[in-house]
């Protein structure tokens, strides 16, 4: 039985197709998640299991509103694009097809100049986001800084984690986690099962209470706080049970009352939990429609408003995707465009970035934002028409 056949089968059963399922009632299917972080999957399997993962994984809901908010379409259309890449050029049709693109969504000002399926997904599929939810994940912590509920990003982490006191995480800031700047060791390989990056997904198949934290708290100091940049998917969890303690509810509760009802999603989205208990897994497995991450990727070109309603501190887009480490390029939680190489032509924008794949990029001066959902092989990425040139060319285009 081919493995989406098996998905489905086991997904009926617990009656999870098609309808959003608690968290405590899906059984947990750790060969096929394991095989998504080694990278070894057949192209269609790899397909099904981006576009089933809240059927694989415990994932909480995050309600959607009582209506959606529609998307205008734009009066201009995409030209032909000419995508140059050392000494080739390619157009639109190479890049979608080489790079295993299953969905595209294009705005010009907020209004749709391109939505494009394919590989057998639709509007209504929801799908991995990957790392690109670590900028959902660091906005909810300007919200809560606006909210009152989070002082600033100069808190101390164990201020709201007392379980991290005397750890390597004690007089680590909030802002230090939000660059991956704290100084704590940490292993993000995913395709060794003995990396840390590992270790927290097998967590995640226990669903233990408490684990998660009691983990990173055995975590050692290597560098001091703010001096070296280290990538974390375990700092950006960090970051969700923070938020969790701040506001004194679930992660995924605060971003439907905050965002997801206002902002006038299509559907539930859903997000993977450590455990029964919390918190989400708040540096990845969120599943979302091609369309609420577009509606999500609008408000960040917005700069955080909403109806007139300023739900982040001034600026704090404009400090988020500055970047702290000027080789690194990232911010909180955002890529940036601001090292010495970038291209100029992307001065200004910021992108959010997760592995097979997926992509929002946004360039505020232009009111362009670019959402890419990717179905590749491998978490480093198996690109061949690298998604900067397209961005540039798009860029181009649209002036």
């Amino acid at each position: 039985m081919r493995l989406f056949a098996r998905v489905l089968v086991a997904g009926a059963a617990l009656g999870l197709v098609g309808a959003p399922a608690g968290a405590s009632s899906v059984k947990i299917d750790q060969e096929k998640i394991n095989h998504l972080f080694d990278g070894q999957l057949m192209p269609d399997d790899m397909v099904q299991v981006l576009s089933h993962v809240d059927v694989l994984v415990p994932s909480a809901t995050i309600r959607k509103g009582a209506a959606a908010v529609p998307f205008e379409t734009s009066s201009i259309t995409l030209p032909a694009l000419s995508i140059r890449q050392h000494d080739k050029t390619y157009d639109l049709y190479d890049f979608l097809a080489l790079n295993r693109v299953a969905g595209l969504m294009i705005l010009k000002d907020g209004k749709v100049v391109m939505e494009q399926y394919n590989l057998g997904i639709n509007e209504q599929t929801r799908w991995l986001s990957a790392s690109m939810i670590k900028s959902l994940t660091s906005t909810l912590v300007g919200v809560a800084i606006q909210d009152g509920h989070i002082g600033s990003v100069q808190d101390q982490v164990v201020k709201y984690l007392p379980a991290l006191k005397g750890s390597g995480y004690d007089g680590v800031t909030v802002e230090q986690i939000l660059q991956m700047r704290s100084g704590v060791r940490w292993d993000e390989t995913y395709n060794d099962p003995k990396s840390d990056r590992r270790q927290v997904l097998e967590m995640q198949y226990r669903q233990q209470p408490g684990e998660f934290l009691t983990f990173m708290a055995t975590l050692k100091r290597a560098h001091q706080p703010g001096t070296q940049y280290n990538y974390s998917t375990g700092e950006t969890y960090l970051v969700g049970a923070l938020l969790e303690a701040a506001v004194g509810k679930p992660v995924q509760d605060y971003l439907s009352e905050k965002l997801w009802q206002p902002l006038g999603m299509e559907q539930d989205g859903r997000w993977w939990v450590l455990s029964p208990e919390g918190p989400i897994t708040a540096g990845g497995g969120y599943a979302a429609t091609l369309r609420d991450y577009a509606r999500l990727a609008k408000f960040y070109a917005d700069k955080g408003v909403l109806n007139g309603q300023q739900l982040v501190p001034d600026a704090w887009f404009e400090t988020a995707t500055r970047s702290a480490t000027p080789d690194k390029g990232y911010g909180y939680q955002w890529w940036t465009y601001d090292k010495p190489t970038d291209d100029p032509v992307h001065r200004g924008a910021f992108s959010a970035r997760g592995v097979y794949g997926q992509s929002m990029y946004i360039h505020p001066e232009s009111g362009v934002v670019i959402v890419i959902l990717g179905a590749q092989s491998k978490t480093g990425g198996r690109m061949v028409v690298d998604y900067d040139a397209f961005h540039a060319a798009v860029l181009q285009a649209l002036r």
